[in-house]
């Protein structure tokens, strides 16, 4: 198989340059694949260093099939940087019998690119459908390189406002801690449409539940139902390994948690850690930090110990269950804080 590619370049002074995919211009041959008239993304119009052109079909992000026909990428538990190239996150996706949904995008083009290749090697069918489960930097930023191919791209209420909000601070970060050949091309995805209310899509034969929740993990998160499997798809509403990230409020978080625990799916992916976890046992090791991060954080309150001091000792009888547990719980304890002060 071959794809058509174009040169992105980004830099000052010493200019460092990647082949970036312009999806759906996959072809058997060689000869077939040239001979296909390339649209350029109107973004991307400026940055195309010579002519698109065709080569063979570059890496795919390893996936696995958690259920029939719904196939998860599991990202490194890490924060961003270099060496990862920002595969820090699970990302996923459903083929029914007309289209696909993805759900999650990853940090870069680079992984939209690469996300799409794993989709073609596995189906023809169109991706209809990109949904967002958050507004955080390393789920959202593939997204463009799946709409250039046609699909539309969905997400919370307050997606679009949240992401205009702190795009600009996430791309420069990202640019920062990536470098410049794994951020190249990458661009904030434009939303298509939002989900205000609970609301559902059909793939043809496989309708997805599109969920969206009451501050918790961030204040626009979105899960994603397979009905066909019973398979929570639950973004950053839930954490396996990596310390949960606290960027909405505490108590909407145990709160959304413990309504989707009643829920009786099969099997859940979890935003980060494995590719999949059974439910509700899935769920556990989250609601116990949960749990423990507003009690040790209401003490403190009560105690009248100020905030610097509180923050090195909330949640600290966790430290031994959590990945970057330095890098989170920290700012975790202080958004806790902040909120329950004023109970």
């Amino acid at each position: 198989m071959f794809e058509m590619v174009v040169a992105l370049c980004m830099g000052a002074g010493e200019v460092t340059c990647r082949e970036a995919l312009l999806p759906g211009f996959e072809s058997a041959t060689e000869a077939a694949c040239g001979a296909q008239t390339p649209v350029i993304p109107a973004f991307l119009a400026g940055t195309p260093v010579g002519a698109p052109f065709c080569r063979e079909v570059g890496g795919t992000l390893t996936v696995q099939e958690v259920a029939p026909g719904l196939f998860v990428h599991e990202g490194r538990i890490e924060e961003p940087d270099q060496a990862n190239r920002g595969d820090v996150s699970n990302l996923a996706f459903v083929i029914g019998e007309r289209s696909v949904a993805v759900i999650d995008s990853g940090s870069a083009r680079w992984i939209g690119e690469s996300l799409w290749r794993a989709i073609r090697a596995r189906t023809d069918l169109p991706v209809s459908h990109v949904i967002l489960t958050h507004m955080h930097p390393d789920h959202v930023f593939g997204a463009s390189v799946l709409a250039e191919a046609g699909a539309r791209v969905m997400g919370h209420a307050g997606l679009p406002r949240a992401l205009l909000d702190r795009e600009q601070n996430y791309l420069e970060s990202l640019r920062r801690l990536l470098g410049d050949e794994a951020f190249a091309g990458t661009m904030p995805p434009r939303i298509d449409s939002t989900v205000a209310q609970e609301t559902t899509i059909d793939l043809g034969g496989r309708v997805m539940r599109l969920v969206p929740h009451g501050p918790a993990h961030t204040g626009v998160d979105l899960s994603v139902v397979d009905e066909a499997t019973g398979t929570l798809i639950a973004g950053d509403l839930l954490f396996h390994r990596h310390t949960p990230a606290l960027d909405g409020s505490i108590r909407g978080w145990q709160r959304e948690i413990a309504g989707l625990t009643d829920e009786p799916f099969t099997r859940v992916v979890p935003g980060h850690g494995a590719a999949s976890l059974p439910w509700p046992e899935g769920a556990e090791a989250l609601t116990r930090y949960l749990d423990a991060l507003a009690h040790d954080t209401r003490a403190a309150i009560d105690a009248g110990e100020r905030l610097g001091a509180a923050v090195e000792q909330i949640a600290e009888s966790e430290r031994p269950y959590w990945v970057l547990f330095d890098a989170y719980n920290p700012r975790n304890a202080t958004v806790a804080f902040t909120e329950l002060e004023w109970e």
